[in-house]
């Protein structure tokens, strides 16, 4: 019996860009050019990334539906999607792109069957060797979640404080009022 399945998953990374969204949209246009250092992305560039990156899982597992990938192939998906990156030059372009390649993601994982998540994909050069399309794909939620903490720590250099953080800090106000209330 499976627990989590193509449903579960495009749900979790509905939540995933939404929050990735919400990010985007608290950070202010006029600092999205804010850098942490020399050798790392801008916030627009950090999220631009996050934009365009499921367009290689969609092209391997829903287009392509390949049994095999290299490094080629990894390579020309990434050529694509830096291309595409490399138009969204503002903060609306960006939001507009988060939203829709999210949602088109989350549609196409909809889609998937159990037995397709199972089939294992022959990935050159991949530490642990060949992956389940499932272990793939769960991958991009991964690396949606890791740019965001990359982004949640920008906002706090920025004096922002992140969304997450103040819903929790609300959760935490309204409990204690409750209890004081008791």
């Amino acid at each position: 019996m499976n627990y989590y399945g193509a449903k579960q998953m495009a749900a979790s990374w509905r939540t995933v860009r939404n929050n990735t969204i919400q990010v985007a949209e608290d950070i202010p246009a006029d600092k999205y050019n804010y850098r942490v250092s020399p050798e790392t992305m801008t916030v627009a560039e950090t999220l631009a990334h996050l934009a365009v990156s499921p367009h290689w899982a969609q092209q391997v597992h829903m287009v392509e539906r390949l049994h095999g990938m290299t490094r080629e192939d990894f390579g020309k998906y990434r050529n694509e999607s830096n291309a595409v990156a490399a138009t969204l030059t503002t903060k609306e372009a960006i939001v507009a792109a988060l939203k829709k390649n999210g949602e088109e993601f989350a549609a196409g994982l909809d889609k998937m069957t159990d037995a397709e998540l199972g089939e294992t994909v022959a990935v050159a050069g991949a530490p642990g060797g060949d992956k389940t399309r499932f272990e793939m794909l769960l991958g991009s939620k991964e690396h949606e979640m890791h740019h965001r903490g990359q982004l949640m720590q920008m906002q706090r250099l920025l004096g922002i404080v992140p969304h997450l953080t103040r819903a929790r800090m609300a959760m935490m106000q309204q409990a204690a009022q409750q209890q004081q209330n008791a």
